[in-house]
């Protein structure tokens, strides 16, 4: 089946010389179908109207051979607990981007028990989290993380494993071939999940479509304007027929991926400014052979590269696609100038401003770790890939895998201080003073997230609204404003709703 099989209908009728609108999606991924679904709960009577310029939702980042899937929870991801100097290891970040995924969990459980979200299995599968380390020195540091990470209720279960008749056990294509020699350990975490964040931003679209918003396919924004009333002028073209057409909107949102950069500062607020993107292409490795993907049965994730994004961590990761297992490995980090993988070449010199020019310059100076290492990744061959799985699976056999291009991903590059810059990991909410658009920038831990990073865009964005909301909110997101870490016994009891409603119970 295809991956964009039972699209919604969009409108046969072209949009109106002029259309006036409530909210204003831009792109239909996760972000968008996220935040629409969440307005359409909170105001069934606003009018929400999505915009595409792809044919279809989800083509870019949200598509799942598009990202990893992992449903990031921050139980074997490493980048999240990262070694120190002195030798400890770091875990204050690992508790939040669990309970960030403990949110979407919730969100998807409410939206499954309301007919929002049908077949839970189509999007989220059980698929144990494991990180995998070598070497004396990092076994050591995987113990210290085990040791911290397990005293906290999020990550109750955690196992630490050096065992290597277990080791085989639990992961047999890494086993096989590998160097009895070799020190070798893994934490594990039966309580991971594969997440196709494709299938599940279809779904939420296909409600909106249900529920009456305006969802338009192959329409480009080409530009935005804020009316005298703080309203916003949007113009839009069809790709279809080539005419531009305006929409007001009272609330615009730019889910847009690496595309968001540019619409924010088309839009001209000030908020935007001294924000400069850095993009970063990738490729995995994929096989689709369902016998050898049955001899491994988890997301593996191994420790980055000197001078490596986290982005680029290794990992090989168990795929559930439309009912098929498969597997993916990678990624191998590229560069284009590139926003988006159906982007332009033009992307990276045009977003160039003045002010943020010297942020740019400054990382230019100060990330040349990265630099060396994107220019090691351009210069591996097929063979040099191929060698960097079989760490991982030591018997893997070329033939077995094919190379497929990922997501395109954009960094945040930050203003710090007069003349400096700073290249930020993770996701970051920008919009204006006062509430009317706002848009996200960022990469990892993105879709996973994306319930968390939508509720940060509810408060910001409507304060007069939001304290009418909490209520509603509570009911379809229960940990919104509690500590999960804090609150064992509610953490049991939503776990245990959360694995029945999504049907992850083994």
């Amino acid at each position: 089946m295809s991956e964009n099989a039972n699209l919604p209908t969009a409108p046969s009728s072209p949009l109106p010389d002029h259309l006036t609108t409530d909210v204003l999606l831009v792109g239909a991924g996760v972000m968008s179908a996220t935040l629409g679904t969440m307005l359409r709960t909170l105001e069934p009577d606003w009018s929400i109207t999505v915009l595409e310029r792809l044919a279809s939702p989800s083509l870019e980042s949200s598509g799942p051979w598009n990202n990893a899937g992992t449903g990031h929870s921050a139980l074997c991801e490493l980048n999240y607990t990262p070694k120190l100097p002195n030798g400890d290891v770091d875990v204050s970040k690992a508790p939040i981007v669990n309970e960030q995924f403990q949110m979407s969990r919730q969100f998807w459980s409410h939206a499954v028990e309301n007919g929002v979200l049908t077949d839970p299995s189509s999007f989220i599968n059980p698929v144990p989290h494991v990180s995998f380390v070598q070497g004396a020195k990092n076994v050591e540091y995987l113990r210290k993380r085990h040791d911290k990470l397990s005293a906290n209720p999020l990550f109750a279960g955690l196992e630490l494993i050096t065992d290597r008749d277990e080791f085989a056990r639990r992961l047999p294509l890494m086993a096989e071939g590998r160097d009895e020699s070799e020190d070798v350990a893994i934490s594990w975490a039966e309580n991971g999940t594969d997440v196709d964040f494709g299938a599940l931003t279809q779904q939420f679209v296909d409600h909106l479509a249900r529920t009456g918003a305006d969802i338009r396919f192959d329409h480009h924004v080409k530009n935005l304007t804020r009316e005298s009333d703080g309203s916003w002028r949007v113009v839009v073209k069809d790709r279809q027929n080539g005419k531009n057409v305006v929409i007001r909107a009272k609330f615009v949102f730019v889910g847009a991926g690496g595309g968001a950069i540019h619409l924010l500062q088309r839009s001209g607020i000030e908020e935007i400014k001294g924000f400069a993107g850095f993009p970063v292409s990738g490729q995995f490795l994929r096989c689709l052979d369902e016998d050898i993907a049955a001899k491994h049965q988890a997301k593996v994730y191994g420790m980055a590269a000197v001078g490596a994004p986290p982005m680029s961590v290794p990992h090989l990761d168990t795929r559930v696609i439309d009912g098929h297992r498969s597997l993916l490995f990678g990624p191998y980090a590229g560069w284009t100038p590139k926003f988006l993988k159906e982007g332009s070449f033009t992307d990276l010199p045009s977003s160039i401003r003045p002010d943020n020019l010297l942020p740019m310059a400054a990382i230019g100076v100060t990330s040349w770790s990265l630099i060396k290492y994107l220019v090691l990744e351009l210069a591996k061959t097929r063979g040099g890939k191929v060698d960097a799985l079989r760490v991982f699976a030591p018997e893997a056999e070329d033939q077995d895998w094919e190379l497929i291009t990922a997501g395109q991903r954009v960094q945040v590059v930050r203003k710090k201080g007069r003349l400096g810059g700073s290249l930020e990991f993770g996701t970051t909410v920008v919009n204006s003073a006062d509430g009317s658009i706002a848009g996200l920038l960022g990469a990892s831990p993105g879709a996973s997230t994306a319930v968390a990073a939508m509720l940060d865009v509810l408060e910001r964005c409507f304060p007069a609204r939001f304290d009418g909301w909490r209520t509603q909110l509570k009911e379809i997101v229960p940990s919104f404003g509690t500590s999960l870490a804090e609150n064992p016994g509610l953490l049991a009891e939503l776990r245990t709703w959360t694995d029945a409603t999504l049907d992850l119970t083994p």
